[in-house]
């Protein structure tokens, strides 16, 4: 199988020098499980961090990570690229590229300063015109929410004495501030005292079990407990929303996925934010939000043959599950740790699933290790299954090629090829390995 390999170069402090071509196993097979070989350098070109291929043409486009820029690349012959046309400004530090099914346009992320660039591309597949989307505001900050209040918790915990479980609070406007400082015992209400334990809480919704496993509700927890009373007083009302953030935040654009229907979803990962967006050839329309916990940091996604979304978080090590309802609206639907064997000061990287979708691989540098989730229940829901050694230092992208696990090793300078039982879902010990300057990116050639 032949691959592309995108890597850091001397502008970013290291060594390669462009887009690198590769094998893994025989050049033309299918099959990725054989030893890994360096072709050579297909092209010179500086940092293409990101690789994205055209759809349907023998064009590849790279992410200029330390120029903030986007450069085409035609292939000229089996493991050679020549430049097509000029790069153009794609924003500080970009990160990520990815191409419209259609061919018609891709769409970079830069995360220095959170710009998403809408690029059009002609019929060779060159680079068109640029056009910068709206750019994103903090949720969690009330100015730029413009200060509104929401409905006082309180009085809806009073409307619903029987309600189902916190979550349904959060949907039908709770004030997250608030619920979490009754959590906390901070704040008396009609219904809980200042001293109200659990069990107070779980009595007056009316249930038996504890029902805060949940994303949008363990965003309210977690600020309960590290969050003074104080400063919960004023906070944002949102799906998993705690308080405003202490300190200014970036926004910091990472990642695109095309969606059915025509939308397309990017991350912001300094703000929370998973934005969906309606696409023309003229450049792209805000349709919505949907706003993560804070601080979680939703970094990259893959979309299930189901329809659902998946998003792994960089700073908090989870995966959130999303998907569309009838108004076609994407929101939050659940959401798992990665891994309960992450260690603390992990932050995950790549995200993505086998070919037949029941499993899902989320790589966490600094543990330096795979996680390995199943999916159930037609995609609504993700269960632990292993956390696998990744045999390589940070762990950057990783690539599933059916019953191989390939990892770019970010630190160690290698790419690492792992086996994957595909009953069970699980990698297994490196097979093969090949030495390869700070590679950051790994594309199956077409």
């Amino acid at each position: 199988m032949r691959l592309w390999i995108g890597a850091r170069g001397a502008d970013m402090g290291k060594e390669a020098r462009g887009i690198m071509a590769a094998t893994a196993g025989e050049p033309d097979s299918p099959l990725a499980g054989g030893p890994l070989s360096l072709v050579g350098d297909a092209v010179e070109a500086p940092s293409p961090t990101w690789l994205a291929a055209h759809p349907k043409l023998d064009v590849v486009y790279a992410a200029l990570e330390a120029q903030g820029r986007v450069a085409a690349f035609r292939r000229t012959g089996e493991a050679t690229l020549a430049p097509l046309g000029s790069p153009v400004e794609a924003g500080e530090t970009t990160c990520h590229v990815a191409v419209a099914p259609d061919g018609s346009h891709l769409i970079a992320t830069a995360w220095g300063n959170g710009v998403v660039t809408h690029v059009a591309l002609d019929a060779s597949g060159r680079l068109g015109t640029r056009t910068e989307a709206e750019p994103s505001a903090d949720p969690y900050d009330r100015e730029n929410a413009g200060g509104t209040s929401a409905p006082d918790t309180s009085a809806l915990l009073d409307e619903q004495p029987g309600v189902a479980d916190l979550r349904s609070l959060v949907e039908r406007g709770a004030d997250a501030s608030q619920l979490a400082a009754m959590l906390a015992g901070a704040t008396p209400t009609p219904a809980i005292g200042a001293d109200a334990g659990l069990d107070d809480i779980l009595a007056l919704l009316g249930q038996s079990k504890n029902p805060f496993d949940d994303p949008a509700v363990r965003g309210i927890l977690r600020g309960a407990r590290d969050t003074p009373a104080a400063a919960l007083a004023g906070g944002v009302d949102l799906g998993g929303a705690t308080a405003e953030p202490t300190e200014p935040r970036t926004p910091r654009a990472h990642c695109t996925v095309f969606l059915p229907r025509g939308l397309v979803a990017t991350t912001d990962l300094g703000y929370d934010l998973v934005r969906i967006w309606r696409t023309s050839p003229r450049g792209m329309t805000l349709d919505h939000e949907v706003a993560l916990p804070l601080g979680t940091g939703p970094r990259h996604m893959s979309l299930h043959p189901s329809g659902h979304l998946y998003v792994v978080t960089e700073h908090t090590c989870e995966i959130f599950v999303l998907s569309a309802g009838p108004d076609g609206r994407w929101a939050l639907r659940s959401g798992i740790a990665a891994s309960p064997g992450s260690l603390p000061g992990d932050s995950a990287a790549e995200l993505t699933r086998s070919r037949d979708g029941q499993f899902l691989y989320a790589g966490l540098r600094g543990s330096d290790t795979i996680a390995v989730l199943r999916v159930r229940d037609q995609g609504d829901r993700i269960e632990h299954v292993a956390l696998a050694e990744s045999g390589i230092r940070k762990p950057r992208h990783h690539v599933v090629l059916r019953d191989t696990l390939l990892v770019a090793g970010q630190d160690s300078h290698e790419i690492a090829s792992l086996g994957i039982d595909e009953r069970t879902g699980v990698p297994g010990r490196v097979r093969h390995r090949l030495a390869v300057p700070s590679p950051q990116h790994i594309l199956l050639a077409r």
